[in-house]
């Protein structure tokens, strides 16, 4: 195997949308940077069950189901 082919994997912070902080391996950037995260598996509805709106930015979901209105979408 070729040497220096990897990135380096190193501790590095997170901070959770609630504060939180903690340590993770990660190839991001450097020992001890911090890394904040805009959505979290806290915070986010496909982990925590939640109930999440259906946002038609621009008619988009209107005209996919009116694209594919016969099969039950």
């Amino acid at each position: 195997m070729k040497k220096d082919t990897h990135p380096d994997y190193h501790m590095i912070n997170v901070k959770m949308t609630n504060g939180d902080i903690i340590k993770m391996k990660s190839t991001w950037g450097a020992e001890g940077d911090q890394l904040s995260l805009d959505i979290d598996p806290s915070a986010h509805p496909a982990w925590t069950g939640g109930n999440q709106k259906l946002l038609d930015t621009g008619g988009r979901v209107s005209k996919f189901k009116s694209k594919y209105d016969g099969l039950g979408f």
